[in-house]
């Protein structure tokens, strides 16, 4: 089968490679699109080098540990491993495979308790926008934050991958939303919902003079204290940015601020809560998501679509030129 195979660390490339089979448990899964995360950029360039020290199931010394690229995916079942009664072949499913990595392919085994059947009414590339964006932005603001009816909601990174997932979900809890982005996202991220829009080239967000129940960063461009400010004294900080690229790997990156919050969190008796959660394949969160996208709730923005042998120019275009919404990869 083809797949996007690294063995170092820098662009990958497209190769033969020998089709997976599943194991107990496992189901192989014909994909038939998957989706581009900052994720996949930070362990195709063992950026941050620090990374490599402190994610050794992920990143080696001198590359990935897992050969074949990406995570999200949406496809069609063909064929099921031992112990396995809840998917047959022919079935429709999505996921997020973690740190195991190996959607950029034409197959891949996934867990069968880490996988879902594919939200009704969604396209494949639609389907496979959602499991880590998606998850992440419900875990962040229902299960972290406990938004619901009332409570204020400021996104920062409001017109990315997670952030358009985290709009249309705050929205969906009840929650008043506050989005930040670029001058040519406002009219985006209005469109999904948001009840205000900060544009970031006109207006410092943590000087605003108001404070938020609930923050979502998910750029990891402001420090800790100008964070902080924003946030209501009964409120929760939440951290998940990644980032963004220089073309090379640097020594902490996002981790700098990600580390420093984690000692606040664990020094500070009063004041905002300060949350980094870990956000692992879920099937719950799945099923989360399904149900708000059969709902109406939510759907997912996609900004282009490329061919799977197109995947290194998709992650430059993510990494270079601040993709809005989703990126996509049809296979």
């Amino acid at each position: 089968m083809k797949a996007i195979y690294q063995k170092r660390y820098g662009v990958p490339v497209l190769e033969d490679v020998a089709e997976p089979e599943p194991g107990r448990g496992e189901v192989r899964v014909r994909v038939r699109a998957a989706s581009i995360n900052a994720r996949d950029w930070h362990v195709m360039r063992g950026d941050p080098v620090l990374g490599r020290l402190m994610l050794p199931a992920v990143m080696g010394p001198r590359g990935p540990r897992r050969r074949i690229r990406g995570t999200d995916f949406a496809g069609t079942v063909e064929s099921v491993g031992a112990g396995v009664d809840r998917f047959r072949p022919g079935d429709e499913v999505y996921g997020d495979l973690g740190d195991a990595h190996g959607a950029f392919a034409e197959y891949v085994c996934a867990a069968a308790d880490e996988i879902e059947f594919k939200p009704a009414g969604l396209s494949w590339a639609e389907a496979a926008a959602m499991p880590l964006a998606g998850g992440t932005a419900l875990m962040a603001l229902r299960d972290v934050g406990r938004v619901r009816a009332g409570r204020s909601v400021l996104i920062n990174g409001a017109s990315g991958g997670v952030g358009t997932f985290a709009v249309q979900i705050g929205k969906a809890l009840g929650g008043s939303v506050t989005a930040v982005c670029s001058p040519r996202n406002v009219e985006l991220v209005r469109s999904l919902g948001a009840d205000e829009v900060v544009d970031y080239t006109g207006s410092d967000f943590t000087r605003l003079g108001r404070r938020f129940d609930v923050v979502l960063d998910l750029v990891g461009n402001r420090s800790l204290d100008d964070l902080r400010r924003v946030v209501a004294p009964d409120g929760v900080l939440v951290l998940s940015g990644g980032g963004t690229s220089r073309g090379r790997a640097r020594l902490f990156g996002p981790m700098r601020l990600i580390i420093g919050a984690q000692i606040a969190a664990r020094l500070s008796r009063s004041g905002p809560r300060i949350v980094v959660p870990a956000t692992s394949p879920s099937r719950e969160l799945l099923a989360g998501l399904r149900e708000l996208a059969e709902a109406g709730r939510v759907t997912p923005a996609i900004d282009r679509t490329y061919q799977l042998a197109e995947v290194p120019e998709a992650i430059r275009y993510l990494e270079e030129e601040h993709a809005r919404a989703k990126v996509v990869i049809t296979v």
